[in-house]
């Protein structure tokens, strides 16, 4: 049994329960606002709602406060995190898939801005419009351009309100598109044309930065010009390193969805064991005896092991007594391994027959016993 984690103490959300994924800044609401009120008199950077030393302790939790974990990370790699986005250059995470950069770049927006919303989701289809501005086509030729035609995208909200904007998946937009930041990232301003005056200008207010991200599975799919990646100081998130860190996260998480979906299902801690040690070697091809695996095309995350055992939680809800078992991990994993390649599965069934087949303890063998569920 690995030792408690102070990810196992966090306290219910007090989150509507009508949202089905609400934002950090409303899921932590209390957490930010007494930290923001104990900052009030201490200096802070320009436009920010705390204090460096507060948004570290939102993000990796302080017990005596009463703020829970969120992420797990080395406190080095986050302390880069909150200075760069205190500095004339923007944040950019990169990653494998699911190593939680979006969770990341939600909770610093949250900290800092108190809005993580400003979001601009990278896709092929991306448009400059989607990411700057956009016109009310109705007002427009009623009145011309002018503020009350205007569409704010995320941007151009971030810049007049001096907040936090997050460009989620940037590689997978055209270089062009992504070529859009270069002057706003250099000269913190952006030009609108179409307008009068001083409104042709929109400068930057105090507070604003971007955080990006990008995974590393589409590196080469449009890859960053020099000159924007000049622009952003660049951090690398990792998967959770120790085990009993990732066992508790999830435990955590699976939970938390439970609660929040209406059901009583829960995650023992030895089905726990067996999920996360399955992704973790999966993950990584090797078991933890040393043994080579063949690796999968699917990212076998931490992420996806929240999912799958949320799946499991609902499946035993449903269908059985609340109570998870080996069985509905393995009928789950098998569900996410199908994702990317009809390989994956078979390698899955190989790991199930060389690998779960020799673990002592009667959970492994129940576990070894639902291979039937891979077919």
């Amino acid at each position: 049994m690995p030792p408690k984690s102070k990810l196992s103490d966090a306290k219910p959300s007090s989150a509507p329960r009508d949202l089905q994924r609400p934002a950090a800044e409303v899921l932590h609401a209390d957490e930010l606002s007494r930290l923001a009120q104990a900052d009030a008199a201490r200096p802070r950077p320009p436009g920010w709602r705390m204090t460096p030393q507060s948004v570290l302790r939102f993000i990796l939790g302080d017990e005596k406060a009463g703020i829970a974990q969120k992420f797990v990370g080395r406190r080095g790699m986050l302390e880069r995190c909150v200075v760069a986005l205190a500095t004339n250059r923007g944040l950019m995470l990169i990653g494998e898939p699911g190593t939680a950069k979006s969770w990341l770049s939600e909770l610093l927006a949250a900290a800092i801005s108190g809005d993580s919303t400003l979001t601009i989701q990278g896709s092929a289809g991306t448009t400059e419009d989607a990411i700057k501005y956009s016109w009310n086509y109705a007002l427009l030729l009623a009145e011309g351009p002018g503020e009350r035609s205007l569409v704010q995208a995320p941007l151009h909200r971030g810049m007049t309100e001096g907040k936090v904007v997050r460009f989620e998946e940037i590689t997978r937009c055209p270089v062009e598109i992504q070529d859009t930041l270069l002057s706003i990232l250099s000269d913190r301003m952006m030009m609108v044309p179409e307008l009068k005056d001083e409104g042709r200008t929109l400068y930057a207010a105090q507070g604003f930065n971007v955080i990006a991200t990008a995974n590393t599975r589409d590196r080469g799919v449009n890859e960053m010009s020099a000159a924007l990646k000049r622009r952003f100081n660049f951090e690398t998130v990792p998967p959770i390193e120790r085990f009993e860190h990732e066992m508790a996260l999830v435990q955590q998480e699976t939970v938390r969805l439970l609660q929040r979906a209406g059901v009583e299902a829960t995650l023992p801690p030895d089905v726990a064991e067996l999920l996360v040690t399955t992704f973790r070697e999966l993950r990584g091809a090797r078991t933890v005896e040393g043994r080579a695996l063949e690796p999968l095309t699917t990212p076998m995350s931490t992420a996806e092991a929240v999912s799958t055992g949320f799946a499991a939680g609902l499946h035993a809800s449903y269908f059985a007594n609340h109570r998870i078992t080996p069985e509905h991990v393995a009928l789950h994993v098998a569900a996410t391994a199908l994702k990317d390649a009809a390989d994956d599965l078979k390698k899955v069934r190989h790991y199930f027959n060389h690998v779960v087949k020799d673990r002592g303890g009667a959970h492994w063998q129940a576990y070894y016993e639902a291979r039937k569920m891979l077919d």
